[in-house]
């Protein structure tokens, strides 16, 4: 992984931490840890909701 893109993560949400963590909890994360917290903060912003995602779904 692009070791810019994990300091930009990293000073992203040291100056903005989600809830319940603190910036110092964030600065000590492991790189694995920072990207998989920023999948899940962040996997739902791609959809604008009147799209349905390409897949197999049962209903």
């Amino acid at each position: 992984m692009n070791s810019k893109f994990l300091e930009e993560l990293r000073q992203r949400y040291m100056k903005n931490p989600p809830e319940g963590m603190t910036s110092k909890l964030v600065k000590n994360m492991t790189d694995s840890d920072l990207l998989d917290m920023h999948y899940f903060l962040t996997e739902d912003e791609d959809l604008d909701g009147n799209d349905s995602e390409d897949g197999f779904y049962i209903f």
